[in-house]
């Protein structure tokens, strides 16, 4: 354990695309997909051994906080740093930068996801620790995740020359950040080789970043600066509010480390990671029976289909299955969604409608 070294969780986003499991009220972080904990909870867990409870610090909403301090008492209630309202991924890393700058000069942090899946603890915990040496170096660390098939719902990293070696981990020279390719250009780059999904997650110094946000987004950085006395103690005031915001969102992908002349990689291979991004992703994570079938929480009966996901949060109501293929089925007790495997990342846009047409009782 590292006095110097925190770690970040972001844990305020909504997962739209795992509705109607997936609601305001139930975000995709406070979700059961795994056992009995929330993907908020395993996040948590696989922090112990790197971090102490009083070192991890979580940024959401104030909706949400409540709910997450009752999910871990162990980490403490003014570890919780609440946006007023969302301004994308860069408002809250310097917001949680000039947090920890503000109460330790020499402050590592660790921005981590709240809602994704590792399976393999072990190499996690380890570049966690390669990260912290990297970050030491004044690097802007980014974990990338060595692609196990060509996925066009993620961006990609384009590595380039070895910069180091960091308890016995490489680190690579960032050349480029790519979006979401198209299918083509998804399988170019596994041809290719010297590509990694990006995770979302970075490990940098406090004062390394903080002078990229004054460098590469000067507006956002001077309003860090004009809320720093109240960073960590009032994000309620009406003044920390209308600075707040006047922030223009921007995500950290693309306000800083696509500018960034510091970024490295440490690519990951046997991470066991998924961003849990759709119904279909689970496929990659979860067990299946022998017809490719996977049950979540529902009483289901499951005659000649195959490669069917069915989830209920209702598991005494009998969902049957006659003859269906490739489909996702998720029941509640107000809405029920039925698509096919393959269009389950639209499932964002079915959430969109929602909100467009006031049918707000169901988000």
């Amino acid at each position: 354990m590292n006095n110097h070294y925190y770690a970040v969780i972001m844990a305020g986003g909504g997962g739209t695309r795992l509705w109607p499991l997936s609601r305001q009220s139930t975000p995709k972080q406070m979700l059961r997909l795994f056992g009995d904990r929330t993907l908020f909870q395993i996040a948590v867990d696989r922090l112990q051994g790197v971090f102490d409870f009083d070192h991890i610090y979580v940024v959401t909403i104030a909706d949400q906080a409540e709910e997450l301090e009752m999910e871990v008492p162990q980490i403490p209630k003014g570890n919780y740093l609440i946006e007023p309202m969302p301004r994308g991924t860069a408002s809250v890393v310097a917001m949680a930068a000039g947090a920890l700058q503000k109460k330790d000069p020499e402050a590592v942090m660790a921005v981590l996801t709240g809602d994704h899946l590792i399976q393999n603890i072990t190499l996690f915990q380890a570049l966690l620790r390669a990260g912290y040496s990297a970050a030491l170096g004044g690097y802007l660390v980014t974990l990338g995740i060595t692609p196990t098939f060509a996925s066009t719902g993620y961006g990609y990293i384009e590595q380039g020359s070895e910069v180091g070696e960091f308890d016995e981990i490489k680190a690579f020279e960032v050349r480029a950040f790519s979006e979401k390719p198209d299918e083509v250009t998804a399988h170019r780059f596994i041809a290719n080789g010297g590509y990694t999904w990006n995770s979302g997650m970075f490990v940098w110094k406090t004062g390394v970043i903080l002078g990229e946000f004054a460098r590469y987004m000067p507006e956002l950085h001077e309003t860090i600066e004009a809320i720093r006395p109240e960073l960590g103690v009032d994000h309620s005031s009406e003044s920390f509010k209308q600075n707040w915001g006047a922030i223009r969102p921007e995500t950290i992908d693309y306000g800083i480390m696509e500018r960034s002349e510091k970024t490295v990689v440490l690519p990951a291979a046997q991470l066991g990671w998924s961003d849990v991004g759709s119904w279909d992703s689970l496929f990659d994570v979860l067990p299946v029976d022998d017809d490719g079938n996977i049950c979540l929480n529902a009483n289901t009966i499951s005659l000649g289909s195959s490669g069917n996901l069915v989830a209920s949060d209702s598991p005494k109501r009998l969902v049957a299955a006659l003859g269906l293929k490739n489909l996702i089925i998720v029941d509640t007790n107000d809405a029920v969604l039925i698509c096919p495997r393959y269009e389950s990342q639209r499932v964002k846009e079915l959430v969109t409608y929602l909100k467009e047409h006031h049918l707000t009782p169901y988000l």
